[in-house]
């Protein structure tokens, strides 16, 4: 954990319903000091939407060589390379050829995140969902936080329901293709 990093505390309830994940589960998340709320929102969404065993919080935004999100099997191999914010194409580029699987999640403009990365080598690019949410629902959220905090996470149709210290929200889940 970083010096000066925030703890906060996430009692979260989890019904995936277009996965058929249903869980309860309480995460303990260090928010370093330059990552914005916005940021831990989406760390926080990434992680209960790709929820599966072996999944794990990393060093994130401290770290240059892993993402902020990891699925490891039982041996240690990386099975989920999961990207938030807006990484650079050589860090999709080693996390593709690392993993099974690669995906980011943003709350940022989607086309602004995707222009970085015109023209780069990225390993299966094409296989590399970008999946973002509607304009302001992020924000929402993050307006919402609490160092202690209750939330509830519905999935169902690629639409996300998300209730955070009693404040409900919902978005549209947006996926489109990594293009390097």
């Amino acid at each position: 954990m970083a010096a000066g990093a925030t703890i906060h505390t996430f009692d979260v309830n989890l019904a995936d319903v277009d996965r058929g994940v249903y869980q309860e589960f309480s995460l303990r998340v260090a928010r370093h000091p330059s990552e914005t709320d916005a940021y831990m929102v989406t760390r926080l969404l990434a992680y209960c939407l790709e929820l599966e065993e072996g999944i794990a919080f990393t060093a994130g935004i401290s770290s240059v060589d892993e993402p902020a999100v990891l699925v490891r099997d039982l041996t240690g191999r990386v099975i989920a390379w999961i990207e938030v914010g807006a990484p650079d194409a050589a860090r999709l580029h080693f996390g593709s050829k690392l993993a099974d699987r690669t995906v980011v999640y943003t709350h940022r403009d989607p086309a602004k995140v995707t222009l970085q990365w015109a023209g780069k080598t990225i390993h299966e690019a094409g296989r590399i969902p970008l999946r973002s949410f509607d304009a302001g629902f992020i924000d929402d959220a993050a307006g919402a936080l609490a160092r202690r905090n209750t939330v509830s996470v519905s999935v169902t149709e690629r639409q996300v329901y998300l209730e955070i210290n009693g404040t409900h929200l919902s978005s549209a889940l947006h996926e489109q293709a990594v293009q390097g």
